[in-house]
């Protein structure tokens, strides 16, 4: 069970989040979180509510607001991915997104910068957070790695090598995520192309994606990216990911047609996923999530 110190730290935590997004006219959402449909995604398998899904993140619901004319938008919410356990890993957890228009991946970096520091300098005034400042440093900009860098420096394989023997997850996670943001934070940013996810690719360097993910004492925190809003080249991407789920011996649930044909109507505009439990680990020093959880599955 979480302690009462840990318990009113996290409150602190998402006080201070609500409080930046206001003072930046964003505005808060709240979707829902059973859904008929979800994106297809290779790597994370969906939970089943009756005829529906739970959500796996909330992206597809966030968009279809940007394209009715929205253009700030937050949201803390439940996801929910089966099979997920471990130090790191809830098969219900809490997710921080947020969404704007008119900006890129590189805006979207700086605005978490901002968050992020902003979060140390209001929980390391009050006596829940002592010593904050003093383990993750404030100095801006963040470390900035590219991923083909990274694989340069930390691992014994190039970032196609792995991907071509099918071992970038394996690769990235016992070679190189163990130096990432130590120190000070990291932004490990553009990805290659078959990792684009939801996002677009670079326009001077189509074989990379502008898609980052930000580290902190070596633990992912977020993913974010300037989004994709060619509703074609969508659809290709999420046949391609049906495709791998059905040879992976799952179904992939239906096509989200509504939300792509939504797309068409999407201003350009970036977001970011960010895993608020995993946050209050690292900002409280907890060495497994289960400390910074209000109640544990296995406390039931």
């Amino acid at each position: 069970m979480i302690s009462s110190q840990r318990l009113k730290q996290r409150v602190a935590i998402i006080r201070a989040v609500r409080v930046f997004f206001e003072e930046r006219d964003y505005l808060e959402i709240d979707t829902p979180l059973r859904l008929p449909v979800l994106a297809p995604e290779v790597w994370i398998e969906p939970e089943i509510s009756g005829d529906y899904f739970l959500q796996t993140s909330p992206e597809l619901c966030m968009k279809r607001l940007l394209a009715a004319g929205h253009s700030r938008l937050f949201q803390i919410c439940h996801c929910f991915r089966k099979g997920e356990r471990g130090k790191l890993h809830l098969p219900e957890f809490a997710m921080l997104e947020w969404y704007r228009i008119g900006i890129d991946y590189q805006d979207l970096m700086a605005e978490c910068e901002d968050l992020v520091k902003s979060l140390i300098l209001e929980c390391d005034s009050g006596p829940l957070f002592p010593g904050l400042a003093d383990r993750i440093s404030l100095e801006v900009p963040f470390e900035r790695l590219t991923v083909g860098a990274a694989f340069g420096r930390y691992a014994k394989c190039s970032v196609a090598e792995a991907l071509a023997a099918d071992r970038y997850e394996e690769v990235l996670v016992e070679q190189v995520e163990p130096n990432l943001g130590v120190g000070r934070p990291t932004f490990l940013y553009d990805y290659p192309a078959p990792l684009a996810s939801l996002a677009r690719l670079k326009k001077d360097e189509p074989t990379v994606a502008e898609r980052f993910e930000l580290y902190i004492d070596t633990i992912e925190l977020a993913n974010g990216f300037s989004e994709l809003i060619d509703p074609v080249e969508q659809r290709q991407r999420f046949e391609k990911d049906r495709n791998l789920i059905l040879a992976a011996g799952r179904q992939p649930g239906p096509m989200p047609e509504k939300f792509l044909t939504a797309l068409q109507d999407m201003p350009e505009a970036a977001g970011i996923a960010l895993g608020l439990d995993r946050l209050v680990m690292v900002l409280t020093g907890a060495e497994s999530i289960d400390e910074v959880v209000g109640c544990s599955p296995n406390e039931l």
